[in-house]
């Protein structure tokens, strides 16, 4: 092979290779250093705060590591039946102590802990993730159209 083909192949090669890193999601290790076993020590809006204090995109992988001898993972799909712990009708059901869930798209997604209990008790968490293509292209939210200023717009006196 000659060498302007060799570097026409190495340069595409790079270009690929860093548009792959850019395209790959974060991972969030749910609870952060407590984990997916925080019943009896923190307060029951521990998960609620966790997620809030994250940001999810499309792509993103979501960790649960806990005891498998004392809890699990359910996915339930609706604010309904995470709310009110019900865990009858699971989406997902996850047992292995680290479970990895890529978040495949945007919209809410909510987890609960079936051992009696727990989902009561605060082991819960809802996440919100954003669409992709909110995304600008280094990961800052892209800015919406600026506000035309109009004059026909002035507040009318009552």
């Amino acid at each position: 092979m000659d060498l302007k083909r060799r570097a026409v192949i190495l340069d595409f090669m790079v270009a690929l290779i860093a548009l792959c890193g850019s395209c790959s999601g974060s991972v969030h290790k749910v609870g952060d250093s407590i984990g997916w076993t925080a019943i009896g020590i923190i307060d029951i809006l521990f998960y609620k705060k966790w997620s809030f204090a994250n940001t999810f995109h499309v792509g993103d992988t979501i960790v649960f590591e806990y005891n498998k001898q004392y809890h699990n993972v359910i996915e339930v799909i609706s604010f309904y039946d995470f709310h009110f712990c019900n865990t009858s009708s699971p989406v997902a059901t996850y047992s292995s102590g680290n479970d990895s869930i890529t978040l495949n798209r945007s919209g809410d997604f909510y987890y609960t802990c079936a051992s009696p209990g727990h989902c009561q008790a605060g082991q819960k968490v809802h996440i919100f993730v954003h669409s992709a293509t909110s995304m600008g292209p280094i990961g800052s939210p892209t800015p919406g159209p600026s506000p035309s200023p109009s004059l026909s717009t002035a507040p009318t006196p009552f």
